[in-house]
């Protein structure tokens, strides 16, 4: 009986070992495929929200939690989750891609980057991570929304019901007044660290 059961245990742990040689052998091969495919995903949103710009380098010295601190003691509840330059051929800056995890959205979070210009105009947004609900907070990605935060040059965005009268008004997707909210604070998030931290307005 004992024989049987320190076969058994062996065969266990041998099982095991393999398995577990498999697993860490399939992670190596995946791990530089998922994080070109991550680096590709991230790349196109900073060219979508800054079109204008010919390539994208860290802010030097970025710190994400010194970052989210900031905003959070503007009375935000978003992360600041990385800040890029945009940068034109000459290598100048013209600006930041700043991106942004919302964290009052009405299901999970959002993470979304945000173009801004050297004189603090928005670009708008590009969303790399939602799940809202289909057909109401999701409509968060269509152009119909988000358009309506490109070209603007305000302190910060409000969400109301109805048409805007001002350019920092921004009219809720009808049904997912939350994930409105969520997208403009998230907005307001990465205008509030521009301003603290990256020197605002030129």
């Amino acid at each position: 009986m004992n024989k049987k059961i320190v076969h058994d245990a062996l065969i266990l742990t041998a099982f095991t070992l393999v398995l577990g040689l498999i697993l860490g052998l399939v992670h190596e091969i995946t791990k530089a495929p998922i994080e070109a495919a991550n680096l590709a995903t991230t790349q196109a949103a900073y060219q979508k929200v800054f079109e204008d710009a010919d390539s994208f380098q860290a802010v030097d010295g970025f710190d994400k939690d010194a970052a989210t601190e900031t905003v959070v003691a503007q009375g935000y509840e978003d992360s600041v989750d990385d800040a890029q330059e945009a940068l034109d051929t000459s290598g100048n800056v013209i600006g930041y891609v700043i991106t942004v995890t919302a964290k009052d959205a009405s299901q999970a979070n959002i993470t979304f980057s945000v173009g801004i210009q050297s004189d603090g105009t928005v670009n708008g947004y590009s969303i790399t991570s939602i799940s809202e609900t289909p057909g109401l907070g999701m409509k968060a990605e269509d152009e119909d929304f988000y358009s309506q935060f490109q070209n603007k040059k305000v302190d910060s965005f409000e969400v109301v019901k109805q048409a805007p009268s001002s350019d920092n008004q921004i009219e809720s997707i009808s049904g997912a007044t939350i994930t409105s909210r969520a997208m403009a604070n998230g907005v307001n998030a990465a205008l509030a660290y521009f301003n603290s931290d990256l020197g605002g307005a030129q």
